[in-house]
């Protein structure tokens, strides 16, 4: 193996996988430090991070990169969407509950969705390097749902819960109501669907679902 100064790689692809994980850690600390239920900039870099992961694999199928470079860009980009898409909605689900004592079911629901994601992504890392080993065809569905999907139920828990919380009037419809919502996501993380793998259109589609989401969040 040929010395090098620094560990790891860092050709466009994985640089913008770090970016992804810069994005989480700014809704982390924004999670940390909201007021209330005012988590709309916490769930705005979460979708940056979500539009990081989802340009990433674009970016490197045109980055020429050795087998040892595509290796660790699969290892580093489910290390990062535990991170990203498990740490991340698990640390506002514990934050959204205003009231201390009632924090325990954030955790709870963080952990299991943290969980989930983490049993999921190690299965896959199994299955896509034997799959890798017979062909070099795409893989054209993902067998349950993507970890990367929080980027996306997130924002729908939030703009449902808060429309919820006005309908009853009672702040802690949210919570409550984001919390069975994420454990709803963590099933879908570990059953055994197919679920189609977005290219082209389905990217554009969901560029345009996240912007939309992201106006419904401004607006609760």
């Amino acid at each position: 193996m040929k010395e090098k100064r620094f560990v790891g790689f860092y050709n466009p692809s994985v640089i913008l996988t770090y970016c992804g994980l810069a994005c989480a850690f700014v809704s982390m600390y924004l999670a940390w430090n909201a007021e209330g239920y005012n988590f709309r900039w916490s769930i705005f870099f979460l979708m940056l991070a979500g539009l990081c992961d989802m340009f990433d694999g674009t970016v490197a199928r045109r980055v020429k990169r050795t087998e040892q470079e595509k290796k660790f860009g699969i290892q580093l980009d489910s290390l990062c969407d535990i991170v990203c898409f498990g740490i991340t909605p698990a640390t506002i689900a514990y934050m959204i509950y205003d009231g201390a004592s009632l924090r325990i079911f954030g955790l709870v629901s963080g952990f299991i969705l943290t969980l989930c994601g983490l049993i999921r992504l190690a299965y896959f890392n199994v299955t896509e390097e034997e799959r890798q080993a017979q062909t070099n065809e795409r893989r054209d569905y993902y067998q349950g749902m993507p970890i990367t999907a929080s980027a996306i139920g997130v924002p729908v828990a939030y703009i449902v819960g808060s429309l919820l919380a006005l309908l009853f009037n009672e702040n802690m419809v949210l919570p409550v109501f984001f919390s069975a919502f994420m454990l709803f996501v963590s099933f879908l993380y570990i059953f055994n669907f197919p679920v189609r793998k977005p290219h082209k259109k389905g990217m554009i589609i969901m560029i345009v679902s996240c912007l939309a989401l992201f106006a419904g969040v401004l607006l609760v």
